[in-house]
């Protein structure tokens, strides 16, 4: 558990706050906080405890060295959100990485969980990956997800601790109620770096976006490396909100995609250097032709609902959540058993710098 003056002491300096949403009262860790970080939850008596942050080596060789003293389990990272799956009272609900209730996602658990698990298991939490094109939060989505979304899991937590399970457990529970699984490629030891670049190649070929390492021991340390493909994608697809992210946002995706290639012995080709413009240059311009037509820089969100309130729900949260983007609906209609949901994410500042500049406004460098 948490120590209570931890707790009012967060509350005053405006760390934590509470939230009331979905018919639950909790108290909300918006920022890390000591040795708490963002996205806990404080359900009454029961922790939710945030995920963890992660850090990524830019060099795989010398980063597997440098970070882990034992083998070390291999698995997907998935291109989609975190979120954490829980029991509280009598009802099944998700936890977005920040620590918000996700109507969207509790809404669509009964798709792809088998909530039995939690019958049996009241005291755990499913950390997973939601992750396809029709999503609410983010415009990219994995090669092997074509519609909809999917879900996958990826760690187990218990209430009120931090840390997982370990992977053996994690892994015969998953088998035993059929949960969907990020892929595990295997246990590795520091003699199979070779084989693991191999496997790596495979998914930058395959347009995945990388790996998550976790070393078999108790420290559990982890640890993330990412293809050259997917910081391309990252590239891409926020081109039209660029106003919205830090320079250093692409510097970063950048240097991991020249040191992928590197270590990867990837050849340098004019088709790099072509496609890296092209994930600048396009989406700038698809921003300034969409203005030009409709006097705004946006994109379209689609996602399906059972529940016609949840669909309701995940606008007000929109609405509350978004900083420096307007969320309009589109369009809520009852569509093959669904509630399908349209919205435009209106990015403003990319939309009142364009509107400036067209009309013929300065800017002073």
């Amino acid at each position: 558990m948490i120590d209570v003056s931890l707790v009012k002491e967060a509350v005053r300096q405006r760390k934590a706050r509470s939230e009331e949403f979905l018919g639950f009262e909790y108290l909300r860790f918006s920022d890390d906080y000591k040795d708490i970080p963002r996205g806990t939850a404080i359900f009454q008596d029961t922790v939710i405890w945030g995920y963890p942050h992660i850090g990524r080596i830019f060099m795989l060789e010398k980063g597997l060295k440098e970070q882990f003293k034992n083998p070390f389990w291999v698995e997907e990272k998935v291109d989609g959100y975190n979120v954490r799956i829980f029991r509280v009272g009598d009802r099944v609900v998700a936890l977005s990485r920040g620590g918000y209730l996700c109507p969207f996602t509790t809404d669509r658990l009964q798709d792809f969980i088998n909530l039995d698990f939690f019958e049996e298991n009241p005291d755990l939490i499913l950390c997973a990956e939601v992750a396809g094109p029709e999503n609410p939060y983010i415009e990219e989505s994995p090669p092997f997800v074509q519609e909809d979304v999917r879900f996958f899991v990826f760690d187990i937590m218990r209430k009120n601790e931090q840390g997982f399970l370990k992977q053996e457990e994690k892994l015969k529970l998953i088998e035993k109620f059929s949960l969907p699984s990020v892929e595990v490629f295997g246990r590795f030891i520091h003699g199979e770096v070779e084989k693991l670049k191999k496997l790596l190649i495979r998914l930058n070929e395959e347009g995945r976006e990388g790996v998550v390492l976790k070393e078999d021991s108790e420290e559990n340390r982890r640890a993330k490396y990412i293809t050259s493909y997917a910081n391309l994608s990252d590239i891409k697809v926020t081109a039209k909100n660029m106003l919205q992210l830090p320079p250093e946002y692409y510097t970063n995706r950048i240097l991991r995609l020249v040191l992928f290639m590197e270590e990867e012995g990837i050849e340098k080709t004019e088709h790099l250097y072509e496609e890296l413009g092209r994930a600048f240059i396009d989406g700038l311009f698809d921003a300034i032709e969409q203005f030009k037509k409709e006097h705004k820089v946006y994109r379209t969100f689609r996602c399906r609902f059972h529940k016609r309130e949840n669909a309701l729900a995940l606008m007000e949260l929109l609405h509350r959540t978004s900083k420096h983007i307007q969320v309009v609906q589109r369009d809520l209609r009852e569509e093959d058993g669904y509630w399908v949901l349209t919205f435009d994410k209106i990015f403003l500042n990319m939309t009142g710098l364009l509107g400036h500049l067209l009309s013929g406004g300065l800017v002073f460098d």
